[in-house]
């Protein structure tokens, strides 16, 4: 068990480097979609260079990343199997497969950029962004309260969460729009 904070501390490294893949990704994506209104040859100059960017970070970093964080989690349950018997750990580890299905809808919006498939606007990625943010905030109160903070109070702030992210990313679009109409 000597061992057991080095394996702790690489678990919070990775997962500190997937979830700023899971941040940045998605802006990027914001960039890449905005790019493709440009005229030539702007439009190809930026979605090429975002494309690089996007693949580098995506399969350099935030993939290794989530896989090394799993890893050195699972490695954590095996040292001390006795979380898997307490409700907060249980719990996390529901928003831990949330959380796949998040990075795995990420990735498939990944590869339809790379191939210049336009399926979502700007203002949905910018709200699609802030996903990680929800699942960072549930999952590290969970880690760091535990059996502390009760479900149901832990639900009722994830609301008031998401319900203030929602006013700030208007209030964004409200001020992008009245700027991009002054300097028109």
């Amino acid at each position: 068990m000597e061992y057991y904070n080095y394996i702790k501390s690489l678990h919070l490294i990775f997962v500190v480097t997937w979830f700023a893949g899971l941040f940045y990704e998605p802006r990027l994506f914001i960039y890449h979609i905005e790019a493709s209104k440009k005229s030539s040859p702007a439009k190809e100059i930026l979605e090429n260079q975002l494309k690089i960017m996007s693949r580098r970070l995506w399969y350099i970093i935030t993939w290794p990343s989530a896989i090394l964080a799993t890893i050195f989690a699972v490695w954590l349950l095996v040292l001390i199997p006795g979380l898997l018997y307490q409700s907060w750990m249980l719990i996390k580890i529901v928003f831990i497969f949330l959380l796949y299905a998040y990075h795995l809808k990420t990735h498939q919006m990944f590869l339809e950029l790379q191939r210049d498939e336009i399926r979502y606007s700007s203002n949905f990625m910018r709200i699609w962004n802030e996903g990680a943010t929800l699942f960072l905030f549930a999952i590290v109160f969970l880690a760091i309260v535990k059996s502390a903070i009760h479900w149901v109070f832990m639900l009722l702030g994830t609301f008031g969460l998401i319900v203030l992210l929602m006013v700030a990313i208007k209030l964004y679009k409200r001020l992008r729009d009245k700027s991009s109409a002054n300097d028109n």
